[in-house]
């Protein structure tokens, strides 16, 4: 079972990196996608992502949200890692392949600060803090798969768009390792792996305490399997 979960995470992570830093590259091509065509890309694939993939592996596709559900006792400790190591050969696949296909065009889409490191920092802990906000209100909540991925996408969407510009809004360290290794870009690539995780293991945690006596926590007690979190 677990297996067939990784397998799950590596396609997914590998399609989310393949179709949303694609469409950055396509852009810096054509330059006929634009900014918001970039953002929408990048929640369009998480939400089909998350109504293929959801009740087979959950569907995280990025390491920091399976850290911090990890630590705030939502997933089981030993998928950790090999959920995480298969989330980040599939983004590491991902810009392999499309640097076979264009070339090192726009460094393979990898997220750089626009200005100073300071921002984009907490720029992307803040955004990272939102999305995963609005997945603990999807675990809590235990909304159907399509809502769970239309909410989940709509909010990554959200993000990216107003976030791109400026920081790349990664909010995942798995789609900011592999464009980054493969094209050799590793300046301020700290932020990336960093601000992601604090700003999900804080949203994380402060959800459960603000929602624990919540009648949706004493529901999710009574059982809910791990994969079916998204």
């Amino acid at each position: 079972m677990l297996r067939k979960c990784c397998v799950a995470e590596f396609i997914g992570t590998f399609v989310l990196v393949f179709a949303g830093t694609g469409a950055i590259i396509i852009n810096a091509l054509t330059g006929e996608i634009t900014s918001m065509g970039i953002a929408l890309t990048f929640g369009f694939t998480v939400a089909i992502l998350i109504y293929c993939l959801g009740n087979v592996s959950g569907a995280h596709l990025n390491p920091a949200v399976t850290v911090a559900l990890t630590l705030t006792g939502k997933f089981e400790p030993k998928k950790t890692l090999p959920y995480i190591a298969s989330q980040f050969f599939g983004g590491i696949l991902a810009s392999l392949t499309l640097l076979s296909l264009f070339g090192k065009v726009s460094n393979l889409g990898a997220t750089q600060p626009r200005y100073g490191w300071q921002q984009s920092f907490i720029l992307e802990f803040i955004l990272t803090f939102i999305l995963m906000f609005v997945i603990m209100a999807v675990i809590m909540n235990k909304h159907g798969i399509g809502m769970s991925a239309a909410v989940i996408g709509a909010a990554v969407g959200l993000d990216a768009m107003f976030g791109g510009p400026i920081s790349g809004a990664s909010m995942n360290p798995a789609r900011s390792l592999g464009p980054a290794l493969v094209s050799a870009t590793f300046q301020n690539q700290w932020i990336y792996l960093i601000a992601p995780l604090g700003g999900a293991i804080v949203a994380a945690s402060l959800y459960k305490l603000l929602f624990k006596e919540n009648d949706i926590e004493l529901s999710l007690k009574k059982g809910v399997p791990s994969k079916e979190i998204l």
